[in-house]
């Protein structure tokens, strides 16, 4: 195992948990879904190898606590809690990774502070909010009934609804990678968050073409991702979306919406993306 350290910071509202690994540039890493730290730590580890790695639990989930749980969480919420940890722990502009939900708090960031960050790869992006109108409302819709599965059935329900809008296909994967396990009741918690708090929040995002396009007039390079088994669902129109109004293209990776069918690959991939920077000073973390 690489070098691995925890940490909590305290920010308006609740105390966020992280993990560094590693050492190195930081790389910032900021998962979709209900993804917390013990589901990225594969991810993180493998990156660690290159990099300081700062894996955090987003507001809500897992170690990361409310001071009030009724309290109001939206996309910007997050976006200031990034912007605190980046601060708190390095004064260079960051590399990030956001996946999904990730990766809209990730744009999010960079619009409200392009100085902290260096690199953002965007992979699968959650931004209906920059998708034309059609699809804009395709999105919507199929988030409102994921929304109304929840309510009536419950997150189990829920979850296998949100496998099937984001074509999760395990049936081709690298060898040796194992589906993953149905929920046990004590893991639903942070999916709950996340199904009754975070999503409602993709459709409401503060987040406009507007302050997207503007970022092509920072130092920020943004790198819109999507996977390749992502070609026919609404995020992959997101990246697409992205692209344009940055005047660029779409970088695939292995895989799907998923990050875990292709381990190897996937970090192959990033490695590759993230290696041509063309901004060229380092980023070094500040030790903890």
């Amino acid at each position: 195992m690489s070098d691995f350290r925890t940490g909590r910071l305290p920010v308006p509202g609740a105390s966020l948990n992280y993990e560094i690994r590693g050492s190195g540039p930081l790389l910032l890493l900021l998962q979709g879904g209900d993804g917390n730290t013990a589901r990225g730590a594969g991810l993180a580890e493998r990156l660690a190898t290159d990099y300081t790695v700062v894996l955090p639990d987003r507001r809500g989930l897992s170690g990361s606590t409310l001071d009030d749980p009724a309290a109001p969480v939206t996309v910007a919420t997050h976006a200031d809690d990034t912007h605190r940890l980046l601060a708190a722990l390095t004064d260079e502009p960051a590399r990030i990774f956001g996946s999904s939900y990730g990766a809209l708090i990730a744009l999010t960031l960079a619009g409200d502070h392009p100085e902290q960050v260096g690199t953002l790869v965007a992979h699968d992006p959650a931004t209906i909010c920059l998708l034309p109108v059609p699809a804009r409302d395709r999105a919507a819709r199929d988030l409102a009934a994921l929304d109304e599965v929840y309510r009536k059935e419950g997150a189990r329900s829920a979850l296998r609804k949100l496998a099937e809008l984001v074509h999760a296909d395990f049936s081709d994967t690298e060898p040796d990678v194992v589906p993953p396990a149905p929920r046990e009741p004590g893991d639903l918690n942070d999916l709950n968050f996340f199904l009754s708090r975070d999503l409602p929040e993709i459709r409401s995002s503060g987040l406009h073409a507007e302050r997207v396009a503007a970022l092509a007039t920072t130092a920020v390079r943004v790198v819109p991702a999507a996977g390749r088994g992502s070609r026919k669902i609404w995020n992959y129109d997101c990246a697409r979306a992205l692209a344009a109004l940055l005047g660029t293209e779409v970088t695939e990776f292995p895989g799907g919406h998923s990050l875990s069918t292709h381990p190897a690959a996937f970090t192959a991939r990033l490695h590759e993306v993230l290696a041509d920077d063309r901004r060229p000073a380092a980023q070094a973390a500040k030790q903890h």
